[in-house]
């Protein structure tokens, strides 16, 4: 009989414990394969119709100035962006310019074309460890604030971000600052319909830039034709354009604590500055002050304090600083949220000490995917930029699982993209500020001019692939010969020359006597 007991009273310890730890590995699994509360693997992307006949070079369409800056918007409606599910944008910040908080309903990648600046991204639920400090002084005590984290923007950083988190720029450089980015409305994040969409947190921008260039419809817009009006001229409307400009200003006030008079200045329904506005309070960064000392006492280049180093470290991904966060992240709590998204990279560098692909004589090739930036698996996203010298030639290839959204950084070259009927659909000079969409699975060569040529491509896919046509990694290389001879109808000696004449891996110097 006690044996009996002592046999069942096992059985029950061991299915308890056995609930339990596999409950306790339930909860670990979903906290670490799951920050974003989305699937580890990619989801399938909406399917547009891509039935592209002729492609051509885009320009901006829209255009809207603000106090301190501009914005500018490629036309949506285009037949190559409703392809690849995407809306394509430009921001021009003056110095001392501000794009006001926002967010998107759909994930962002954007790319420093030129100029430097500082980047901010609040993300719900994270601690505000940064601290920053006035130069109002209150009662003569300096006034300090706290937040979260700030990053700094060089020219060839990529930044990535996710839908429906809220960010703001500032340009703190001594020239202007230039941004381009993609936004993927076909993206599963979004769950509203394939129109940009950009929701202000303040400041009253106009209408078009809240909606990406257009109209509230399209009767409204054939209106505004007819009367010979342009939308880039079209004024902020009475009402504010931000997302408190909707509430009642007596709840507002409630919700906030503060009387309704300041509740109707964070309206800005009078506010005609646009979306991007000059710092009118004077403030320096943390590192501002020490820079400048650092100048004044030793009469060398700048040099960056300590903190500031350990963040771009932090930023470029150094082993020392991962195991710093987390052990930050193991001391403070176990819910994982430090361990996730709150420490998550946003940025990532593109010099040419990290390229992917160098020739010497030809260019490079630096690419931005989920292994070096792993939050673009969340966001389904990817970069490269491509660098070409003088007649060089970006080999042959063709993207196997994403659209490829290139935009012109620098210089000037032939793009030539062939669709699945043998036909080029693109074949023409382009030139910086031109966005070109190169569809999934089609054949596409870039060669560059005298000036060389230098782009940044938005790619569909986290890890975006190319299968090269040419060169020592090409789908040729893996051919036997007798295959080529007999498909191409050659001789072994041509399919042979056909394999092994260009050594190089896909950036090609150009061969003498070549021409553009």
């Amino acid at each position: 009989m006690a044996y009996t007991s002592l046999l069942s009273f096992s059985v029950c310890l061991l299915v308890l414990f056995h609930g339990c730890f596999a409950q306790i590995d339930l909860v670990t699994n979903h906290h670490q394969d799951q920050p974003w509360g989305r699937p580890q693997q990619p989801q399938p992307r909406h399917q547009s119709q891509c039935q592209l006949q002729n492609l051509n070079a885009l320009q901006p369409k829209h255009r809207f100035r603000s106090e301190a800056g501009e914005t500018e918007f490629w036309d949506q409606n285009e037949e190559q962006f409703q392809c690849a599910g995407v809306a394509f944008l430009r921001h021009k910040i003056q110095r001392k310019g501000l794009l006001l908080p926002s967010f998107t309903s759909a994930p962002m990648l954007f790319y420093v074309e030129q100029g430097e600046g500082i980047h901010g991204a609040v993300f719900p639920g994270c601690p505000e460890t940064y601290q920053s400090q006035s130069q109002q002084n209150i009662q003569d005590r300096p006034q300090r604030d706290q937040h979260q984290k700030l990053r700094r923007l060089k020219e060839g950083d990529v930044v990535a971000l996710p839908a429906g988190v809220a960010h703001w720029i500032f340009n703190n450089g001594r020239s202007q600052l230039v941004l381009v980015a993609l936004v993927d409305v076909g993206n599963d994040a979004n769950q509203l319909d394939e129109n940009f969409r950009k929701f202000f947190l303040a400041g009253n921008p106009q209408g078009g830039v809240v909606r990406g260039g257009q109209s509230r419809d399209r009767n409204q817009r054939q209106s505004r034709t007819q009367r010979g009006e342009r939308e880039e001229e079209e004024s902020q409307e009475s009402g504010g354009n931000n997302v408190l400009s909707g509430f009642r200003d007596n709840l507002l006030a409630q919700a906030f604590g503060i009387d309704t008079r300041l509740a109707r200045k964070l309206q800005n329904e009078r506010d005609n500055r646009g979306a991007i506005v000059r710092m009118e309070h004077e403030f320096e960064w943390p590192e501002e002050g020490q820079r400048r000392q650092g100048r004044e006492e030793e009469g060398e280049e700048e040099r960056e304090p300590k903190w500031q180093r350990r963040q771009e470290s932090q930023e470029e991904g150094s082993e020392e600083e991962e195991r710093e966060e987390r052990g930050r992240g193991r001391r403070r709590s176990g819910n994982g949220l430090e361990e996730t998204f709150c420490s998550m990279r946003l940025k990532h560098r593109t010099p040419a000490s990290s390229a992917d692909v160098f020739n010497p004589r030809g260019g490079r090739i630096t690419t931005v995917n989920s292994f070096n930036l792993p939050i673009l698996q969340y966001l389904q996203l990817s970069a490269e930029r491509g660098v070409l010298y003088n007649n060089a030639i970006y080999a042959p290839h063709w993207n196997m699982n994403a659209h490829s959204i290139v935009y012109i950084t620098r210089g000037n070259g032939r793009i030539q993209i062939v669709s699945e009927n043998g036909e080029a659909i693109f074949d023409e000079q382009v030139e910086r500020g031109q966005v070109i969409t190169v569809p999934q699975n089609h054949a596409v060569v870039k060669k560059a001019g005298r000036r060389g040529f230098e782009w940044i491509a938005f790619k569909t896919n986290a890890n975006a692939k190319i299968s090269q046509i040419a060169g020592r990694v090409s789908i040729m290389r893996g051919l036997p010969v007798d295959v080529l001879a007999n498909s191409f109808g050659i001789s072994r000696e041509e399919a042979m020359r056909l394999k092994h004449n260009r050594q190089e891996v896909s950036v090609f110097s150009p061969r003498q006597g070549s021409q553009q």
